[in-house]
Parts: C-alpha cells; sequence; structure tokens
C-alpha cells in the first residue's frame, strides 16, 4: 500500500535541496483558535519562520491525504472548517485511511515531520501526564512519541494545566532529553519559570542542533523536547496563574469534562478568567518557539 502524502511546492523544493525547515502542528488552528485569529496566527507563525531564515511546513490530513506543509489556499479552507478530527497517533492511520480530514497534534505532527524527513518541529506545548491521571490513567500519547520518533521539539515546556511533576518524571522513565534554553529550571507554559530543575541546560541553537544529531548517530530512538521560555514582557507569573488553573480544572470536574475535550475546555475557561491575557501570552511563546526552531534548523543543516 502506499502512503497517501504530498508537499506543498515550498516545501518540496526547501527539502530536496537540504534547507532548513520546521513542522508546524495544526490543531493550534482548527482547535486552537477561533476564526479568523487562526488563520492569522498560522500565517504570522510561518511568516516568522521564513524571516529567520527557514521554511514552514503546516502539517495536516485533508481528504484522506497527509500534507507536509499548506499552500495558503489550504491553510484558508482549514482555518474555516467544522468538525475537524483532532489526530494523534492512534487516529492518524484511520483518518487516512478513511479519506477524511483531520488536525495533527504533537504526537502526529512528529510522525509526519518523520516520515518528510523534517527533524524540528515548533508547538505552543506538548500534552503531558493529567491530573489525577493516577485514577483516570490520562497521559498524553506525546510523550511516548517523543521517546520513539527522532524529532526535535520546540515548546514552552508542558502545559501548565498538567501535571507537571509526574510528566517530568515519565520523560525521563522514558529517556526523553528535556533540555531547559538559558536558565536551570525549566518553564511552565505562560510562566517562564517553575519550581522544577532542568535536567539539561542548553544555550544555543548549535548546541541543540548538535545534540539532535549526535543523538541520532548513536542510534538512539526518540527526540528531545525542548523547553523555551516565554519572552519576559509576555508571560503570565506562575502564582498569578495558579488559582486561575485551579478554578478551570474544577469547573471541568463538576461537568464531567473528560479525555481530548479536557485541553480545550481548560484552555478556554483560563482564557475565560484571565480576561485573554493567556491568549496573548500563548501568540507570543508559539512566534518565540518558532524563532528558536528555525534557528536549530539552520544549525542541522549546516552540521550535516
Amino acid at each position: 500500500m502506499t502512503l497517501p502524502l504530498t508537499y506543498a511546492p515550498e516545501a518540496a523544493r526547501a527539502l530536496e535541496a537540504g534547507e532548513p525547515v520546521v513542522a508546524l502542528e495544526s490543531t493550534i488552528i482548527t482547535h486552537g483558535m477561533p476564526w479568523p485569529q487562526n488563520l492569522e496566527m498560522a500565517q504570522t507563525v510561518e511568516a516568522e519562520i521564513r524571516a529567520a531564515g527557514a521554511i514552514p511546513a503546516t502539517i495536516a490530513v485533508l481528504n484522506g491525504t497527509l500534507h507536509i506543509g499548506l499552500t495558503e489556499a489550504e491553510l484558508t479552507h482549514l482555518a474555516h472548517a467544522q468538525d475537524v478530527a483532532k489526530l494523534s497517533r492512534a487516529d492518524l492511520p484511520v483518518c487516512i485511511a478513511q479519506g477524511s480530514t483531520g488536525a495533527t497534534t504533537v504526537a502526529a505532527t512528529m510522525i509526519g515531520a518523520h516520515l518528510a524527513g523534517i527533524d524540528v518541529f515548533a508547538t505552543g506545548g506538548i500534552g503531558g501526564v493529567h491530573r489525577g491521571a493516577e485514577h483516570s490513567f490520562d497521559v498524553s500519547a506525546d510523550l511516548r512519541e517523543l521517546a520513539e520518533t527522532t524529532v526535535t521539539v520546540v515548546a514552552a515546556g508542558a502545559k501548565a494545566i498538567l501535571d507537571l511533576p509526574k510528566t517530568w518524571e515519565m520523560l525521563e522513565t522514558l529517556g526523553v532529553p528535556v533540555i531547559a534554553v538559558g536558565q536551570d529550571v525549566l518553564p511552565a507554559f505562560w510562566s517562564r519559570r517553575s519550581e522544577h530543575p532542568a535536567p539539561l541546560r542548553l544555550d544555543s541553537a548549535a548546541e541543540i542542533a548538535s545534540a539532535h544529531l549526535m543523538r541520532r548517530a548513536m542510534g538512539l530512538p526518540g527526540g528531545q523536547l525542548v523547553a523555551n521560555p516565554i519572552p519576559e514582557t509576555d508571560e503570565i507569573p506562575a502564582e498569578d496563574l495558579a488559582p486561575v488553573i485551579e478554578q478551570a480544572l474544577s469547573e471541568a470536574e463538576a461537568q464531567g469534562i473528560a479525555a481530548k475535550a479536557v485541553t480545550p475546555f481548560l484552555l478556554g475557561k483560563i482564557f475565560e478568567l484571565t480576561e485573554g491575557r493567556s491568549l496573548t501570552a500563548n501568540i507570543a511563546l508559539v512566534l518565540n518557539n518558532a524563532r528558536l526552531a528555525a534557528a536549530i534548523a539552520i544549525e542541522m543543516a549546516k552540521q550535516r
């Protein structure tokens, strides 16, 4: 069976020439923001990567075809689309086989990037161990994907709505390098700093690129998580967010929100409770991660 996979012209040219390419997820477009802010954000992130000297490749499944990079028309279509499936490792092959349309989470984007030969992926925050997982066993497939798929993921840490200590512990157990950029503690998504020491610290894109290439040279499976702190001017301090997150979690529990519906509900509630500050910070951290990812991709291209 042949995999139905297609490349946007810009991404195809860059990959053929060995130029730096940065993968981008698509659930942030379909499930993260309303129209037209979702399209504006996607266009801005892609423009930021181009301005930094790399080529963006937003990954999604459209009518059963895995797209590596989207044209402007495809990006607009996806931003407008309704009832788009949210795809992780388990859902991705089924969506393609059924000829459906779906947006890729961190795990599915890593799979698509790896199939296309893209080594670097920029996102907002990864999924992880949900609070109460000792009862629900609700753990994101993103963590296992980081242990299995050789892609460097640039994020502002794990989403702060998660059980962060358990998330970091699981990544350590899975052998995933967790690298803080420029500081000795891990960031916490909307906040620059948390109380969790960074297992590893690297201060430059060149060092991060070297670590990725060395891991590959040693034949070690899995990728790297690069925890990139949100810019100081855009952060919401952790002490300000803590009561907001607790309130959102309490409301989710009271309403019986579960499984894939949890994260969208919590992010929406936090947006409401922070009067939009969380969305502003989210956009800022995604752009910041895109810039770093572009720099890492450029360094990888040089070092090869």
